[in-house]
């Protein structure tokens, strides 16, 4: 652990203002707020170690019904309490792994994403301390670790599938990553693999390794054009 005005100190700053400056630039608030779905909030935590910034990622607990075992990024449903997406966020990190919501700093919510024909999930984008030590409830996760941002551009182990709906194309997104700490394989897939690929492509401005749906020269629309080919086709099935 590094110590107060130590030589690293300078540099996990200019990481993070860095970062901390692309990332408001996508920023859509609270645009697709009003859409009439099931709410749920995932918070994607970025913490800066090592000379890197990280995604903070859970593994499930089996005991869950929703995507028992999968990973996921800490995250849940709206509850009447809530005042914004914001809140669902901080309070479901709370809950999974103990990350209190003073430890946040939260940045920027992205466009949403349609988990399925009733559920709308808004990705709560912000920073967490480097010393940041997880409590996982066993209810709930069942393993907490750290992934590399620029993993999810320059993998070692990925696939993709594309799926057609309604005659557009979409890329789903496989990687394996072997935790360096104790060996463990984790797959990350779908919603998760989606976000956490979108946030490293803000942040570190580089080009994957695979193909992306996204216009790289233009992320936000883009990711708006995609959610919205996805609400209409969503729509035309109700």
């Amino acid at each position: 652990m590094s110590r107060p005005g130590s030589p690293q100190e300078p540099v996990r700053d200019s990481l993070i203002d860095a970062a901390k400056d692309r990332l408001r630039k996508h920023d859509v608030g609270s645009k697709y707020s009003h859409l009439s779905y099931n709410k749920y909030s995932i918070l994607l935590p970025l913490l800066a170690k090592g000379g890197k910034l990280h995604l903070l990622l859970t593994l499930r607990s089996e005991k869950l019904k929703r995507s028992p075992g999968e990973v996921c990024f800490p995250g849940g449903k709206c509850e009447p309490t809530d005042v914004d997406d914001i809140a669902t966020a901080l309070r479901e990190a709370q809950e999974e792994v103990g990350l209190r919501p003073h430890q946040v700093e939260v940045i920027c919510r992205l466009v949403p994403c349609l988990f399925d024909k009733y559920t709308l999930v808004t990705p709560v984008v912000g920073f967490i301390d480097h010393n940041f030590e997880a409590q996982p409830n066993p209810d709930e996760v069942k393993h907490v670790f750290l992934v590399p941002l620029d993993y999810f551009l320059h993998p070692r182990v990925y696939h993709q599938k594309c799926l057609t709906f309604s005659g557009h194309s979409f890329i789903t997104h496989f990687f394996e990553y072997m935790n360096p700490e104790d060996g463990v394989i984790y797959q990350i897939k779908g919603m998760t693999a989606k976000f956490a690929v979108l946030v490293a492509l803000i942040i570190l401005e580089k080009k994957p390794t695979f193909e992306v749906e996204y216009n790289l020269n233009d992320l936000t629309l883009s990711s708006e054009e995609l959610f919205l080919k996805f609400l209409r086709y969503n729509t035309s099935k109700l």
